[in-house]
């Protein structure tokens, strides 16, 4: 039987190496770079931020230099290693490796977090939101992205369920994450496209939002929790 926790702890710890040396890159100039910006234009100076999914902590970083109070956390012990190593001793930003769907912190403990292609490596990802949802102050706010239908990490991680070989990528549509959210104590406060190459979303911005979604690389959504 799979152990859904240790296979994908086994998973990321494996490609722990190729995620950093492409990590820069990617929140630089890559499919990553406007998520801080979209993030971040609603906290308040000093906000307490938790990074769910942190990999090698290279956005952490970031946002603890952009003046927020963050903490990294991940799965893999070899992301959180690799995190560890980026930090110059001036830095005061802590990495935990831990588990997204059982958090070891206290109900309310921060004013936001950021959750990016990592709800859906989760074995229950309705659990988890809540587990996200018990750690935010009422009226806090949560940034998650969610892949879209034709984004390499699904073809490379979910096909294969077809073949009845077990998984653990819960591959879910950007428009059902948002339902699970709404129907479960989160209200949206703005969301936006990560465009594919192939198309250019300032072109199909006449296309109902759930079409943008299909041809999106990742949906960005900024929930707010209710108090």
């Amino acid at each position: 039987m799979l152990n859904w926790h240790e296979e994908a702890k086994k998973q990321w710890d494996d490609f722990a190496e190729k995620w950093s040396e492409n990590a820069r890159d990617m929140w630089e100039n890559g499919s990553r770079k406007s998520i801080l910006p979209f993030f971040t234009e609603t906290l308040k100076e000093g906000a307490k931020v938790c990074d769910l999914g942190c990999g090698d902590g290279y956005a952490t970083v970031k946002l603890a230099q952009m003046g927020f109070d963050a903490i990294g956390i991940d799965l893999s012990e070899e992301m959180i290693e690799s995190a560890k190593q980026k930090l110059h001793d001036s830095q005061s930003v802590q990495f935990i490796q831990a588990d997204i769907s059982n958090l070891p912190f206290s109900d309310g403990e921060y004013d936001a977090i950021m959750a990016i292609n990592s709800i859906e490596w989760t074995e229950n990802p309705l659990h988890t939101l809540h587990e996200i949802k018990r750690i935010v102050k009422p009226n806090g706010v949560a940034c998650f992205g969610i892949l879209g239908p034709t984004a390499g990490p699904r073809q490379a991680h979910s096909y294969k369920r077809l073949y009845g070989e077990k998984v653990i990528m819960n591959s879910m549509q950007a428009w059902e994450f948002e339902r699970l959210a709404l129907e479960n104590g989160w209200e949206l406060l703005k969301d936006q496209g990560v465009e594919k190459k192939e198309a250019k979303l300032s072109k199909l911005s006449h296309l109902p939002k759930e079409l943008q979604q299909a041809v999106s690389f990742m949906w960005l959504f900024l929930l707010r929790k209710k108090a």
